[in-house]
Formats: structure tokens, C-alpha cells, sequence
């Protein structure tokens, strides 16, 4: 797991810790002031003074602020740091988190003093911060500035802070192993990899698992996953996640479905090249769904989910789908292709009506780089939520606040239904007459496979990949998704 950082807890003073530390960072909170609980201990550390030196260079304890100085601590020079918290909140401390991570790069060891009166919320987010900032993955050599082997995490005496900590390892992990899969090359990343993988963390995770190849697929009439690998050597597959709570049987059950295009060249309806560089990463929704699977038993989520990924490689051939072709989805209903890089769409549909009419779900949650109308509407760091209910988007849209994974709902706009009509088909897979609402249209396709279940779809275009480290999002896959995903589960509005 190329999060290979290892937290630790301790209970001590500051001089205890910089014996083992290359760094050691101490919280300053808006003002700024040194937190009190560490003040005392470093009086008369610094040259000029903590105090002097944070107002020379005009530190306002913002969450993630960093300044430091070699400090003499016991019988050694250590590198002392003052990170600032902001207003102690989660998200101020996951930002925080991650700052302290991304400085003690390219050092074995370093130890963080954990900001005093920190509730079990924003421990855990402190820990994400830390260990997300510390995500590497790379096929060769090595980084040049590697993230730290230990952190060391100096909590105040008679502080319980392991369940808390370790949740946040969790998610974190969870969040790793997406950007793992997302992040692989697609010249190994083919369907069967990505149900290999699935298998392979199912068995780590206490899941059970099922995968159809492509012969049932065909067999079981999962006619747009098919279409949509048809052109490509490396078949498609449908991988099939279960969790059943240890607590026994459970009242509500999840079915999460993520888009898994392991390459998309766009088919026939062939990208620019530009465009084509990164879709690798056209799987984050399944990569997503798969990840936050990892996690539902260490954190005992209390509902019974279900995870589908819909796996195709989307390449040009002479055995590829062709635009004007119709497709007869799971249960019946009959799409018309007018573009075959509108593909996300059509192996979902088939997961989505396969959930409604076999699995009887509570609820239905998809996710999907489905559009980039809706990174053009939300740019990379919000994530477009459209929604069947208001009371399941008002639990996802918390979710997504209180994980640092936001979301904006979008309208299900009835009116634009009719730019996905055929002349041929029960309906066509890309809009026409001039709406140009694409996100919002795709949305409206999907909604056509779900009967009536309450059901939401998060177009994850924008923020599933990013092009530059920032906080705890890492450049690459982000592993969006799985973070709300999991703090939606473990909450009390999961599959309400």
C-alpha cells in the first residue's frame, strides 16, 4: 500500500519525543497563540521566542500555516514547527494534518504534539490529513522526497485517543487502496485485473464476492456492459461486493454502484488525445465503491451494503459498438447509441436496473466520472449530487461537508428529459435538440433503470483526479468519494 507511514501514540512531554524525531510540530491556534498545554514546555526554546517569532513572520495560526527553526531540545537540534489549527474543526485539522506530512518529507521520523481539547471527530480527521499527505505511488525508482517512515502523535496525559486515531487510519487506508487502483496504468489495469483486485481486498476485508465474466454477462443479457467492451480484447466483467453486518441481520440495505471503465479512448467516437491522457482514471466511481467496501467492517457499519463495479475497456475495433446501434439493457429497456464515448452511462444502467430488480436495495447511490459538463458547472473540487429524495441528498450533501468531499446538488431537470428521445429505441444515450445540459441529461438516462428506489448519482468527473497536491488531496487519482461514502454508512441517515 504505497501509504506505507505508520502512526504511533504516545503519552509524554515535548523533550520525551524529539529524542526520536527529525521534526517535532507543535499546534498554534488562531491569533495566533501556541497552544497552551505545549507553552510552557518550549519557553525560551526559540531564539526570539515563540511568540516574537510567529508575529515576525506573520503566522495567523490558519490551518495548515507552518513556520519552524532549529531548536536545541535535550541534547540534540531538532527541527521545531509550528503548524497552525485554525479554529480546531475537523476540516481545519485535516488540512493541518496534512501540511505537517507534506513538510516532514524526505525525514524517517517525525512527532506532532496533538492540539489540546481536540474532540474524537477532529482526531480522526487530523489522522486522514496525515496519512493522505503521505500517499506515494509510483512503478519505479523512488520519490525524492519520501513521506516519513513514523509519526509519532503526542497526545495529553489521561487522553483516550486510540479509537478515534484509528478510525481516521482506516478511512485513510480505504481512500489509499482507491487511488491504488485508479492511479495503476490501464496496460495492466484491464476488467480482470480490477476484479482480481477486488477479490483479493474482498478476502482482506471480510466481504464476499462474486464476478461475471463475459460469457455471463452475455448469457444474463447485461447488454450495455457487453456492447461497451465489445471492441476491446480484454473483456468486460461485473464484480459483485456483499457485507453483512456481525450485529445479525440488517434493517436497510446499500447498493452502491460505481462505473468501472478501466481505459476509455472513447470507441469509435474517438477522443483527442489530450483528453485520452488521463483516462486511466475513468474507473474512480468503481475504484470509490471498492474502497470504501474495504472499510464497513473495521468501523461496524450497521447496514448491509452491496457493491456492483461495471468493468469495460471502451477501445475501437472492428468488434466495437457503432454509433446508431441499439442496446437492450437488464430488463428490457432499449438504448439508442448516438455516441459511443457517452459509454459510462450504458454499463451502469445495466448495474442499476440488475440492483433494482434482483437485489431490492433501499436505497441505490452511484458514482461516476460521468461528464465533463460537470466539471465545466463545478469545477475539481465539488462533486455534482443529483437525487431521487430530499431527505437521502440532505445526508449525503453532510456527508460530503463533514469528510472535506463536498457536494452540490443539481436539478433533475423533467423537461430535458425529452433531448434523450429515439426514433428507435426506448431512449437515446447522449442529448440532442440544443440543451446542452449534459450532466444533467445523463443523469436523467440513469434515472430511467431504477424503478422506484430512492436513488442518488454523484457525477464525480471533477474531483475524482487532480493535477497538483493540495492539503490532502494528492496529485492523480484523489479517492474521492470514499470518505463521504463511509461517514454517510456509519451515520444514522444510512439508507434512509
Amino acid at each position: 500500500m504505497p501509504v506505507s507511514t505508520q502512526l504511533r501514540t504516545v503519552h509524554g512531554t515535548i523533550r520525551d519525543i524529539a529524542t526520536t524525531a527529525e521534526v517535532v510540530a507543535l499546534p498554534v491556534r488562531s491569533g495566533p497563540e501556541l497552544d497552551p498545554l505545549y507553552a510552557d514546555e518550549v519557553a525560551g526554546v526559540f531564539p526570539l521566542g515563540a511568540t516574537d517569532l510567529l508575529a515576525h513572520e506573520e503566522v495567523k495560526g490558519g490551518p495548515g500555516e507552518l513556520v519552524g527553526a532549529p531548536c536545541r531540545l535535550g541534547d540534540g537540534i531538532t527541527d521545531l514547527l509550528l503548524y497552525g489549527v485554525g479554529d480546531g474543526s475537523p476540516a481545519a485539522l485535516r488540512r493541518a494534518g496534512a501540511a505537517v506530512a507534506r513538510r516532514g518529507r524526505g525525514r524517517a521520523g517525525i512527532a506532532v504534539a496533538v492540539p489540546s481539547g481536540a474532540g474524537d471527530e477532529a482526531l480522526a480527521a487530523f489522522a486522514e490529513g496525515l496519512l493522505l499527505a503521505s500517499y506515494d505511488f509510483r512503478l519505479g525508482g523512488s520519490p525524492t522526497r519520501p513521506a516519513a517512515e513514523t509519526i509519532t502523535l503526542l497526545v495529553e496525559a489521561g487522553r483516550v485517543a486510540d479509537t478515534a486515531i484509528e478510525r481516521g487510519v482506516v478511512v485513510a487506508r480505504a481512500v489509499a487502496a482507491a487511488r491504488d487502483l485508479v492511479n495503476t496504468p490501464a496496460l495492466e489495469k484491464t476488467p480482470r485485473w480490477l476484479a482480481e483486485q477486488a477479490e483479493r481486498l474482498a478476502a482482506e476485508s471480510g466481504l464476499t464476492v462474486r464476478v461475471r465474466d463475459e460469457e455471463e454477462l452475455r448469457a444474463g443479457g447485461f447488454g450495455g456492459i457487453v456492447a461497451v467492451g465489445s471492441g476491446s480484447a480484454r473483456p468486460p466483467r461485473l464484480i459483485e461486493l456483499a457485507y453483512e453486518p456481525e450485529t445479525g441481520p440488517a434493517a436497510r440495505h446499500v447498493v452502491l454502484v460505481g462505473k468501472g471503465i478501466t481505459f476509455d479512448s472513447g470507441g469509435l467516437s474517438l477522443k483527442p488525445n489530450g483528453s485520452m491522457q488521463t483516462m486511466k482514471t475513468d474507473m474512480a466511481g468503481g475504484a470509490a465503491v471498492i474502497g470504501a467496501m474495504t472499510a464497513l467492517r473495521a468501523l461496524r457499519v450497521p447496514v448491509r451494503v452491496t457493491g456492483l463495479i461495471a468493468a469495460a475497456e471502451n477501445l475501437p475495433s472492428g468488434s466495437a459498438m457503432r454509433p446508431g446501434d441499439v442496446i437492450r439493457h437488464y430488463g428490457g429497456i432499449t438504448s439508442e447509441v448516438l455516441n459511443t464515448d457517452a459509454e459510462g452511462r450504458l454499463v451502469l444502467a445495466d448495474a442499476l436496473a440488475y440492483a433494482d430488480a434482483e437485489l431490492d436495495p433501499d436505497v441505490l447511490v452511484d458514482l461516476a466520472t460521468l461528464t465533463g459538463a460537470a466539471k465545466v458547472a463545478l469545477g475539481q473540487r465539488l462533486g455534482a449530487l443529483y437525487a431521487t429524495e430530499d431527505a437521502l441528498a440532505a445526508a449525503l450533501l453532510g456527508a460530503g461537508a463533514g469528510s472535506g468531499e463536498p457536494l452540490w446538488r443539481m436539478p433533475l431537470t423533467d423537461d430535458y428529459r425529452q433531448a434523450l428521445d429515439s426514433d428507435v429505441a426506448d431512449l437515446a444515450n447522449a442529448g440532442r435538440g440544443g440543451f446542452r445540459a449534459g450532466s444533467i441529461v445523463a443523469a436523467l438516462f440513469l434515472r430511467e433503470f431504477i424503478g422506484r428506489r430512492a436513488w442518488a448519482h454523484l457525477d464525480i468527473a471533477g474531483p475524482a483526479r487532480a493535477g497538483s497536491d493540495d492539503a490532502e488531496v494528492t496529485r492523480g487519482g484523489t479517492g474521492f468519494g470514499v470518505r463521504l461514502l463511509l461517514r454517510w454508512l456509519s451515520g444514522p441517515d444510512a439508507g434512509d
